[in-house]
């Protein structure tokens, strides 16, 4: 068999894979392009009679519906979900590292906390955010996303300092480099690609988290996961299904955008460690 055959066939059993995980995307999508009565006789993934209609019903803002303010509110709550983590994890990532600070305890500790079902935390968290007048706030539901992505903020932050070659900090503090500066100038870069992929997977998480939205925010701060599903049966009559499917493909615009521009640096951040010499 010829080498252009072999990469015929390894391109065929490619695409083949790609689009059998990929079938629940284009059916979504392609549901979002059909009518509500095209979908009730043309069930399958071919659209027949295209129409953008679902989708300019999804961006009419009302006292109701406002797509804009999900979107906005899911985009605040994510960035701080995903930036505080950094902030606290990268310093203490460092002291577990390099001095082994709190390694046999803390944090095991911090990081098996993610293995614990959040809806533990819903009363307590509910009446805490009502005494401090977080309920219903981007900022209330930024920083308790902000908690569930620590764990894997630490895991990954500490995976990654320790590949950082120890002669490096030793070499800094010869030059007489205080600890602030070897974490910025020295650890820094070096963890870029870690902390490009604690960003992103941070991002992600809070973004399709749908439990502390519903629980938290009632109208000032509903995210978009909360809110996509308000479209579902807008129109009455059941549930309407391009509507749905058409809010659900603007939902997932961001994250996969953000997925793509970071690409590289997850897949650097994947691979670091894994050859020693």
């Amino acid at each position: 068999m010829s080498q252009k055959v072999k990469n015929l066939i390894r391109w065929l059993v490619f695409i083949l894979v790609a689009l059998i995980i990929n079938f629940p995307v284009l059916a979504t999508l392609s549901a979002s392009l059909k009518t509500a009565a095209e979908i009730s006789r043309n069930p399958g993934i071919f659209v027949q009679s295209p129409t953008l209609g679902n989708y300019a019903s999804i961006l009419e803002v009302s006292e109701r519906l406002n797509i804009f303010s999900y979107l906005q509110n899911s985009l605040i709550a994510s960035t701080i979900a995903s930036v505080l983590p950094i902030v606290l994890c990268f310093p203490l990532a460092y002291a577990v590292a390099r001095r082994g600070y709190g390694k046999s305890l803390i944090f095991p500790t911090v990081v098996n906390l993610r293995a614990m079902p959040l809806i533990i935390f819903a009363i307590p968290l509910y009446m805490m955010y009502q005494s401090v007048g977080l309920l219903d706030t981007p900022l209330g539901l930024g920083l308790i996303l902000a908690v569930v992505n620590l764990p894997l903020a630490l895991l990954i932050l500490v995976n990654a300092i320790n590949d950082v070659p120890f002669e490096l900090d030793e070499a800094a503090r010869i030059d007489g480099a205080r600890i602030f500066v070897i974490l910025l100038k020295i650890v820094f870069p070096i963890c870029l690609p870690a902390l490009a992929t604690v960003f992103i997977f941070s991002f992600i998480t809070a973004w399709n988290e749908f439990l502390f939205g519903l629980m938290l925010t009632t109208t000032d701060a509903v995210p978009m996961t909360v809110g996509a599903s308000f479209f579902f049966s807008s129109g009455g009559g059941g549930v309407q299904w391009g509507v749905a499917a058409a809010v659900i493909i603007v939902a997932s615009v961001t994250p996969v955008v953000l997925g793509i521009l970071m690409y590289k640096h997850i897949s650097r951040s994947m691979i670091a460690g894994a050859v020693k010499g």
